[in-house]
């Protein structure tokens, strides 16, 4: 097959292919492959990414439900929550009464954005995350963890900008990707180690992760 070496390079633009001719010498063809490479493992990592953002969302609602005994939380009076997380409630109320003219549990937790769940497990500045949240409840999503609440909220940040990063198409395959499916498991286990251990043979980023090195040089073809 005669790669139209052109038609990509106009098609995918000299910009968003820069990193990955720099990342191979500057050999063009070495180059594309290692970009189709990277679609495929972003590819990869949506699955687990996809699940550990629906399980962390239910621990954290459910025991929002618990601790202020209602399923709409988010308006319950005593809630208090950082500007930017308020903001993020209403424009979520807004989009799903928009879409279906009444505003619904389940449809709420689906709006909310991953880096609104994540947020929740911040600081919170003022609003004292720590001691509002987190100790009476929200520790309580991950029975499995034993540690203080930052590190777990690190590991989570770290997760929500590689998300990020994988949702917008951008360059992943300069990082340690073996770590990150490492923690994206780590955060699973310690909500579920039953939930996690289902995912664990669905997942085929290590098989991914096997291949780069045949792809970029051309023995296999990518494939996303």
């Amino acid at each position: 097959m005669v790669v139209p070496y052109e038609a990509i390079r106009v098609g995918i633009s000299e910009l968003r292919l820069a990193p990955y001719v720099a990342a191979e010498g500057g050999d063009l063809g070495r180059a594309l492959r290692l970009y189709a490479w990277n679609v495929e493992v972003s590819g990869a990592f949506l699955g687990i990414l996809h699940l550990l953002e629906i399980r962390l969302r239910n621990a954290l609602d459910e025991q929002l439900c618990r601790m202020y005994q209602r399923q709409d939380w988010w308006d319950a009076p005593d809630l208090r929550i950082h500007h930017i997380g308020r903001r993020a409630v209403v424009r979520a109320a807004q989009v799903v009464s928009a879409r279906s003219g009444v505003i619904t549990h389940g449809h709420m937790v689906a709006e909310l954005s991953f880096g609104f769940w994540v947020g929740l497990l911040g600081r919170g500045g003022s609003c004292d995350y720590e001691t509002r949240l987190w100790r009476p409840a929200l520790r309580h999503a991950f029975p499995h963890y034993r540690g203080r609440r930052q590190p777990l909220y690190t590991d989570l940040d770290h997760i929500r900008t590689f998300r990020n990063h994988v949702a917008h198409h951008e360059p992943i395959h300069d990082r340690h990707l073996a770590a990150d499916r490492l923690t994206i498991f780590r955060l699973l286990g310690w909500i579920c180690p039953d939930f996690a251990d289902w995912v664990t043979p669905l997942d085929r980023v290590p098989e991914v992760l096997s291949r780069r090195q045949d792809v970029v040089e051309g023995r296999l073809a990518p494939r996303f």
